[in-house]
């Protein structure tokens, strides 16, 4: 089969399930390094003309990464277009597994530890509360019904905003602070946060800085990223003001 992937995450689980079948990646495919598949734009702005001529079996994409005005046009373009919905870890495994079927693999052992790694309950106590910034300028969060939120929920980090009615609210900074947490996290992706980009903004907690694929990605990554951000999570940031969740009964 030729599959081109609209997904960084679908990228890296196809890519290391099956060396060689993806002819098309978006430009943040990063994952495996060794790709060689032609880059064919962004997840929000493909250059379907590429895509077409590129002459997939298969074009996987996600219902939020990618924009439904692309999917629609490579659809009239006679394409084959498999889009995911992924917003807990039970929707990414099955997920996962649907796209590999689709692509005509079986299911890979990586799938197999990831499943495992994340089979552990969440630890046991009164859960530690967190702000989940994505953005700044402005600051935007992880509020409702996101992947990330249930992979914090998993490690006993509850979310503040997980009950907000937007998935991505923007809070000013000032309503985050107040906002009763005893941690914010702080992924490098989609922005780039960094001890020194950051933690500064949040004097009065600790800032657990997280890499963005662990918490983001879902693939070959998920069966490390359970381990990883358990670690992250007990690291407060270089610099941060480092003040102890309260005790737990």
């Amino acid at each position: 089969m030729r599959v081109v992937s609209l997904v960084p995450s679908l990228t890296e689980a196809v890519a290391v399930t099956s060396p060689g079948l993806l002819v098309g990646v978006t430009d943040w495919c990063t994952h495996p390094a060794e790709l060689t598949a032609a880059r064919i734009g962004g997840t929000k702005n493909p250059d379907v003309a590429a895509v077409v001529a590129l002459r997939p079996d298969l074009v996987v994409a996600n219902e939020e990464e990618n924009r439904e005005s692309d999917l629609a046009a490579l659809r009239e373009a006679g394409q084959d277009v498999l889009v995911t919905e992924v917003r807990t870890l039970g929707q990414a495994f099955t997920e996962l597994e649907r796209v590999l079927g689709a692509c005509g693999l079986k299911r890979p052992r990586w799938l197999d530890e990831a499943e495992a790694a994340w089979s552990a309950a969440p630890p046991p106590g009164t859960p530690r509360t967190a702000i989940v910034p994505v953005w700044r300028r402005p600051w935007m969060v992880l509020g409702r019904d996101t992947f990330a939120g249930d992979l914090l929920a998993r490690l006993g980090v509850r979310n503040v905003y997980a009950d907000h009615p937007e998935r991505y609210p923007r809070i000013p900074l000032a309503e985050l602070n107040g906002a009763g947490a005893d941690l914010v996290v702080l992924p490098d992706e989609p922005y780039r946060f960094t001890a020194d980009d950051g933690p500064e903004a949040f004097p009065s907690m600790p800032a657990a800085l997280v890499d963005g694929r662990h918490l983001t990605w879902y693939g070959p990554s998920l069966a490390e990223a359970a381990g990883e951000l358990r670690a992250a999570l007990r690291r407060p940031a270089r610099g941060a003001s480092v003040h102890p969740p309260p005790p737990r009964p």
